[in-house]
């Protein structure tokens, strides 16, 4: 099986780590690895690296070099402009399948936390038998929910298929629909259902049936990455691909392909991955702490008297907070920031407001 990992994205939600030329899957946000680096761990030694792919910016060419030197440079598909996911995914699928359309292919992405790496990988596995053994087409991998998250997809699944797989515990459905980014209200009564199930963006399919889906829902965007496909590996495809790419439609893989996906010979692998997605200051802080009142720290911090607190702080300075309760600290030697966690949804807006100011260098 071959495994694309995404990696693209600024990650503003994590300003001032994450940047445009820094973005936060690069960063070191947990441990002394950068997440993508921990994607790659993830996978070991299951995944062999010549089967490993990586898609992001062209921008992000060098920094993919020295984070991955095991990976082959010929497995790096470099977008030359930001198009969202529906685009980035087809780009993906259509270069692994001019040499590989019928071997099952994993999708992954590199922001996320994942605590249960056993189950993880086990739910990567069992998705390729039912591939493989051509019971389905297509498996999404799921998580089993623990809050009425309203940030992401939910995938609502129909019967089951096989229940506590070889005593993993691990679940297997069928699909019935996707419903994407729902009001709050609609995520209590998923969460209280029972049948809904967290979409993390993770699945397994076949390069040819999902190069198939894209020709059946989004034809205009179909006929130039098959262009692409016979562009790929000569030494016109780069300057093909300049051309063609930031022509594409900003639109994210949910809407472009997934809401659309009929129930027939699709699965869902249901699990408890102790998956976080850490892709906000926090969601970050929600991942790495055992209970809400505790504390998260990085670097030379000192907290007293405080709760539910997140201090990173990347410089050799000691960064003290006193009675702080529910606060971001964040101090990177040419930024600190300080908000209450409530307050992260304003940062993306206040970093946007940076262009055209000498702070556009921060961003």
């Amino acid at each position: 099986m071959k495994v694309v990992i995404f990696a693209g994205g600024v990650g503003t939600r994590l300003w001032p780590v994450s940047r445009k030329n820094t973005p936060k899957q690069f960063e070191k946000l947990i441990g002394d690895k950068s997440t993508l680096q921990q994607t790659i761990d993830r996978l070991q030694p299951d995944f062999k690296y010549s089967d490993i792919y990586i898609a992001t910016g062209k921008r992000y060419e060098e920094i993919l070099r020295k984070q991955l030197p095991e990976i082959p440079s010929e497995n790096f598909i470099l977008e030359p402009d930001m198009r969202d996911v529906g685009p980035a995914i087809g780009l993906a699928t259509f270069i692994i399948s001019k040499k590989f359309p019928n071997e099952p292919v994993g999708i992954l992405w590199s922001d996320h936390m994942v605590k249960q790496v056993d189950t993880f990988k086990y739910s990567l596995r069992l998705a390729e038998s039912m591939i493989n053994e051509k019971k389905c087409n297509f498996v999404f991998i799921a998580q089993k929910p623990r809050f009425a998250n309203q940030n992401m997809g939910w995938i609502e699944v129909g019967e089951p298929v096989e229940k506590d797989v070889e005593g993993h515990q691990v679940q297997l459905f069928q699909f019935k629909q996707l419903r994407y980014r729902p009001k709050l209200e609609e995520a209590v009564s998923f969460f209280e259902d029972k049948t809904f199930v967290w979409n993390l963006g993770y699945f397994v399919t076949i390069p040819k049936y999902l190069v198939g889906l894209y020709q059946q829902y989004a034809p205009e965007m179909y006929d130039k990455l098959a262009y692409l496909r016979e562009k790929w590996g000569t030494d016109s495809f780069d300057d093909a691909l300049t051309e063609i790419y930031p022509k594409f439609e900003k639109i994210s893989f949910d809407d472009l392909i997934l809401v659309k996906l009929k129930p027939d010979h699709i699965f869902v692998i249901s699990a408890d991955l102790g998956w976080s997605d850490i892709g906000a200051w926090e969601s970050l802080k929600e991942a790495l702490s055992d209970t809400t009142d505790e504390n998260v720290t990085k670097g030379k911090v000192m907290l007293e008297d405080s709760r539910d607190a997140l201090a990173f702080n990347y410089t050799e300075q000691l960064v003290v907070g006193i009675d702080l309760e529910e606060m971001l600290v964040i101090n990177t030697g040419d930024v600190v920031l300080v908000c209450p966690k409530s307050s992260v949804p304003k940062i993306k807006k206040l970093v946007e407001k940076f262009a055209g100011t000498p702070n556009e260098r921060l961003t």
